[in-house]
């Protein structure tokens, strides 16, 4: 059994998952992909989050990543080598996502867990939402930030976490036909949205 969950930021996702977790005694996992595909990728941890969920080249990237590459792959053009290594990092973390999974009742944060392991038999795929001036609010009061700030990284993170879906899978990850449950914590609250997912964990006779 196993449940991803995707999240606008801001929206209280991770924390929600967090609790979600918790209260069915399940493993939390989140950052741990990141740390897993850094150690795989032979990459500091910095240089893994950079490609986290984020639609931005890895040219400075490629050398490390092509480290196993043919002498005509690693010497071509800086685009070529950018986009062989995001391949294999994306063939990494897909790898990582799936080993945690096989592990069994774990929640699985962000990492376009619902597109990687997608009508897998037990697999519950939760979308945690707010609207936009909450997500702004909590941006602002999480980063001590201006108002117009605050904007601009919702923005910036709602624009990058799309681009990493629709460049990977070719899909919108804002779509509530890829998930069985969405919810939103603008109306329901934090407690809210962990007693409905947690409920129909419970339906599902998990």
């Amino acid at each position: 059994m196993i449940i991803t969950v995707s999240r606008q930021y801001g929206a209280g996702g991770g924390e929600v998952a967090r609790r979600v977790a918790a209260e069915l005694g399940w493993t939390y996992v989140d950052n741990e992909v990141v740390e897993e595909v850094a150690r795989r990728a032979g990459l500091t941890l910095e240089e893994a989050a950079l490609r986290d969920e984020r639609g931005e080249t890895l040219l400075e990237l490629a050398a490390r990543l092509l480290s196993y590459a043919t002498p005509e792959v690693s010497s071509g053009p800086h685009a070529q080598a950018a986009a062989v290594g995001e391949r294999e990092l994306m063939r990494v973390t897909e790898q990582v996502v799936a080993d945690f999974a096989a592990k069994g009742r774990v929640v699985l944060v962000g990492r376009a867990a619902a597109a990687i392991l997608g009508e897998r038999e037990g697999t519950l795929h939760v979308r945690v939402v707010s609207p936009v001036d909450e997500r702004v609010r909590t941006a602002a009061a999480r980063h001590g930030l201006s108002r117009e700030d605050a904007e601009k990284v919702v923005q910036g993170m709602d624009a990058r976490r799309a681009a990493y879906h629709r460049e990977h899978y070719g899909r919108h990850a804002g779509d509530a036909a890829h998930y069985d449950l969405v919810v939103n914590t603008g109306r329901l609250g934090l407690d809210g949205a962990v007693a409905a997912i947690v409920a129909e964990v419970r339906r599902r006779g998990w």
